[in-house]
Formats: C-alpha cells, sequence, structure tokens
C-alpha cells in the first residue's frame, strides 16, 4: 500500500520542492498539498495520512489548534513539523506538544533527504544537536547533585585531617594544636564518621578524590 503523504504549506515552491524529494526517497508515495490551516483540517477528513509535513505559520486558522485536530482525528499519524523558526528555541517545545520531528527549512538538501527517511523508517526525526539538548536535559534531571563529603568538615577539623594525612600522631597533633589527646582522638573519630571512611589510608584515598573540588 502507497503511502499517503500531505504537504501543508502556504508557498507553492515548498510544496512543489518537498514533493521533489519525497518522490525521491518513496517513488510510490501518494502525495496531497494543503496551503492553508483550513484546507488541513478539511483534507484530513476525507483522507488518511501515514505523514504531514505541517509548516508553522499558515493563514486561516492556527497550529496549535490544528495539531490537536490532526492527533485526535488521526491519532496514528506522524506530523513532522516544517519551520523557519529558529531549531534550538523550537524544536523541543513542539516535540513536547506531541510532534513526532522538526525540520528547519534552512536545511540542506542531504539533511531534507535523511529527515524523510528517518520518518517514513522510524516514524521520528530530531537533529543530533537537539538530540544532544535533549540527552543533556534528560541527565541534568535524573543525575543526583553530588555533594562533597569534605565540605561538611569544620575548620578545625580539616586542619586535623591533615594532619592525619601527613602522618601525625594524635600525641603529635594534641601538642601543635593545645588539645588534650583525647579531644584530638574525638575530632579524629568525628571527622572518619563524617566522611564515612575507617582508617587511615581510606581518609587519604577520599581527599585525594575530592580535595580539587573545593580548592
Amino acid at each position: 500500500m502507497n503511502e499517503k503523504i500531505l504537504i501543508a504549506d502556504d508557498h507553492s515552491i515548498v510544496r512543489i520542492g518537498l514533493s521533489i524529494m519525497i518522490k525521491k526517497v518513496r517513488p510510490q508515495a501518494d502525495i496531497e498539498e494543503a496551503d492553508s490551516f483550513k484546507s488541513v483540517l478539511e483534507i484530513i477528513n476525507k483522507v488518511k495520512f501515514d505523514l504531514i509535513i505541517l509548516d508553522i505559520n499558515m493563514p486561516n486558522g492556527n497550529f496549535q489548534q490544528t495539531f490537536d485536530i490532526i492527533k485526535i482525528k488521526q491519532p496514528d499519524v506522524k506530523v513532522l513539523v516544517f519551520s523557519s523558526q529558529d531549531e534550538q528555541t523550537y524544536a523541543i517545545r513542539y516535540l513536547k506538544l506531541g510532534a513526532d520531528g522538526f525540520l528547519p527549512k534552512i536545511s540542506d538538501d542531504v539533511t531534507l533527504k535523511k529527515a524523510l527517511e528517518k520518518m517514513f523508517d522510524k516514524g521520528t526525526y530530531v537533529s543530533e544537536d537537539i538530540k544532544d539538548t535533549l540527552v543533556s536535559k534528560s541527565l541534568n534531571r535524573k543525575r543526583p547533585t553530588i555533594q562533597n563529603p569534605l565540605t561538611t568538615l569544620s575548620d578545625r577539623e580539616m586542619e586535623i585531617a591533615d594532619k592525619l594525612i601527613k602522618g601525625e600522631t594524635l600525641k603529635e597533633i594534641s601538642n601543635e594544636l593545645n588539645l588534650h589527646v583525647s579531644t584530638a582522638s574525638t575530632y579524629k573519630s568525628r571527622i572518619f564518621k563524617k566522611l564515612e571512611v575507617q582508617s587511615i589510608p581510606e581518609l587519604i584515598d577520599i581527599f585525594r578524590f575530592y580535595d580539587n573540588l573545593i580548592k
């Protein structure tokens, strides 16, 4: 069964160019055209499409209303938004609305062909730049904030931890800082608890890992 495709754009030259490119990718496709939002709604009441290439700015209606009606009447149809609007600014917005792809009108022939092939074969298309943006946003939402445990130490605890790392004993530390040995020992226990370490080697490792984050 031949794929049915609707090209909706108010510029005839754009519709002609898209038709030519589609025929190169899908020679047997049945193509219809619409030059306004109103004509889009009239046509989808009569014909079921596999793909609609939809301009954002056309006369006799608005994009949001037309898009919503398309998805209500033909929920399985794939919609490729074809726009002169800035991709980085608007692509994700339309994808969130439910569009299956976004293609800038400034795209070259190679990109246009790739987008059409992706829409026909996979049902979706976004540029590599937008993919990177989506992945980055997804990771930023899901990635837990890394807490540097060294920031939980007080100035005195940091001072004592530094001396422990240098190999000083509790007695040496207590003499240098005018503390009782028992007080120095309490500081050591507190440091180990906060950093969740059990030994000096572990203390050294955690400082090596996190110390650069607070410098």
